[in-house]
């Protein structure tokens, strides 16, 4: 070695172990054209066709069976076995793909709750969650999951205790149905609701608590109303979490806007004469049961098991329909990059580890993703560096989405340290192939949410589900203003021709990009061990601009 580069050599180490250089030094500029050039819409397509021939078969859709004296087959068991074929014939190893089997509760909703009040000022409330607003007008509502099945007629509707009404509590922090004490014992000759109000006041006090303390009271159903600040006013599609115990469904649980919670709550008078309350009717038809999937975990040969990165997509669909683009899109995409890339013969730097998710369409949680870190010791854990999510990547009306993992944009929550490199790198991607792009919030609707929960920089494409184009949106990405971006989602007609080949590939480009990506690079890739709380644009793996895009 000549005497000068020796002496640049010792200096530039000397920086590096004093922090005057970050470690983006060791950063290998990666070129992903070859393993973009191969991962086509023609690949991702034919796995589309191939899932929509099995939910024709299977009923028009791909859930988990149910459990016996079911048939023992479904559309989602089909879908799997699909994947592990396919990832077979490619030459993948009997030891590097695992189906991982196991049970999860399961919820439906067979026919449309509805809800309505029938005292003195008689009204039909409308089923709709309003997700993403606050401008619900009053009359809106949407049944948790895993409510039970019930039809509760002209029964009083009783609120608890602790409900804080705005503005007269500006700084409310409810705790209302928390305590077994929060409610009056309910009565012995008629049906009664319980009129609760969110708010949690202890990580202890869900949904899921509110409705075990107001079924031990005695009620036969339950309605809990958003509290009313900014933000908190909308209805949310809430969940409680499971089955009861015993294996059985909760009593109907309503979730409300703030207006129907506050229109029911002023509307009880026990000063009255009579003491006046207001009376509502509930019908719901449900299916609650366990039922048992599995999740299909692919191990790409080679890599840094330390530096583990797992490319993630849900495999199962809603009862409703096929899910080809929610999520047949995302699955298919990464299914072709995991084949492409045995077809290439990659060599990574870092272990690759492809995952489809089962359940998460009976979430939240995400009970696949869930399970899988469930099983995991804290060492294994702590081996991941980090986690990609494909949530749709084709839908009709598109935007390229990418999750907002360092949570610069107004009152969104950044993801784990390592984040927002990940959003970094996909949005460097797209503006080296000069196309934009937006950020979306980490909002716990996906598979990232329990890698998020386990402080793993998570990050992803999605390509937008029930959400409304805008007309600045459709200059950018075409398509129609006014319009969700997937008019199908969750719904029958989320088919083989409910997709967009330009949006496909775009995304499967940058979700192509991104894995190869982070499989080569040399620089540490770490999160912590809880999400922060502070932004997270720092990350401990240093990114800087494109990484050699050709």
């Amino acid at each position: 070695m000549r005497k000068t580069n020796l002496v640049f050599a010792l200096v530039l180490a000397l920086l590096v172990a004093f922090g005057v250089v970050g470690i983006a030094i060791a950063a290998v500029p990666t070129d992903t054209s070859a393993l973009r050039n191969a991962v086509t819409v023609e690949g991702i397509m034919a796995h589309e066709q191939a899932f929509q021939n099995i939910a024709d078969l299977n009923g028009g859709t791909r859930i988990a069976p149910p459990p016996p004296p079911g048939s023992g087959t479904s559309g989602y068991d089909a879908s799997a076995a699909y994947v592990v074929e396919k990832l077979k014939d490619a030459g993948y190893k009997d030891e590097e793909v695992t189906v991982q089997k196991f049970r999860y509760p399961f919820f439906q909703e067979l026919t449309p709750t509805t809800f309505s009040r029938t005292d003195g000022t008689a009204k039909a409330y409308v089923d709709d969650t309003g997700e993403g607003t606050d401008a619900n007008p009053p009359g809106y509502f949407h049944i948790m999951s895993y409510s039970g099945s019930a039809d509760v007629v002209d029964a009083p509707v009783v609120p608890t205790n602790d409900i804080q009404i705005l503005p007269d509590s500006p700084d409310n922090t409810s705790t209302s149905g928390c305590e077994a004490t929060d409610f009056e014992p309910a009565s012995v000759t008629e049906p009664q609701v319980a009129l609760i109000q969110r708010g949690g006041g202890s990580p202890g006090c869900n949904f899921q608590t509110k409705a075990r303390n107001a079924q031990a009271a005695g009620y036969e159903a339950a309605i809990i109303f958003n509290e009313g600040q900014e933000g908190r006013t909308e209805v949310i599609p809430g969940t409680l979490s499971g089955l009861r115990p015993d294996g059985t469904a909760w009593i109907p649980v309503l979730m409300t806007s703030t207006a129907v919670g506050e229109e029911l709550y002023n509307a009880y008078d026990p000063a009255a004469p009579d003491a006046w309350v207001p009376r509502v009717s509930i019908s719901t038809d449900t299916l609650v049961q366990n039922r048992d999937t599995s999740n299909i975990i692919v191990d790409y040969p080679g890599g840094r098991t330390d530096r583990t990165l797992i490319v993630g997509a849900h495999l199962d669909s809603v009862p409703q329909g096929p899910g080809i683009n929610d999520n047949g899109s995302g699955s298919a995409g990464i299914l072709e990059i995991a084949l492409q890339m045995k077809k290439l013969g990659i060599n990574p730097t870092n272990h690759v580890r492809f995952a489809f998710w089962g359940a998460e369409e009976s979430g939240p949680p995400q009970w696949g993703s869930k399970y899988y870190l469930d099983q995991l010791g804290a060492a294994q854990r702590k081996d991941i560096a980090l986690y990609l999510n494909f949530d749709m990547i084709g839908s009709p009306n598109y935007v390229r989405f990418v999750y907002d993992g360092d949570g610069s944009e107004p009152g969104a929550v950044p993801g784990p340290n390592g984040s927002g490199t990940i959003e970094k790198v996909f949005r460097d991607y797209f503006a080296s192939q000069n196309l934009r792009t937006e950020p979306t919030p980490l909002d716990g609707r996906s598979d990232y949410q329990p890698f998020f929960d386990a402080g793993i920089p998570a990050g992803g494409l999605i390509s937008g589900d029930t959400g409304i184009k805008t007309p600045q949106q459709a200059a950018i990405y075409g398509g129609t203003a006014g319009e969700p971006y997937d008019s199908c989602n969750h719904q029958a007609c989320d088919n083989i021709d409910n997709l967009n080949p330009k949006s496909i590939e775009e995304l499967a480009d940058g979700a192509a990009h991104a894995t190869l990506t982070f499989a080569q690079t040399t620089s540490a890739v770490k999160g912590t061990d809880k999400a922060p709380k502070t932004n997270t644009a720092a990350s401990a793996m240093e990114y800087e601009g494109p990484m050699a895009i050709k």
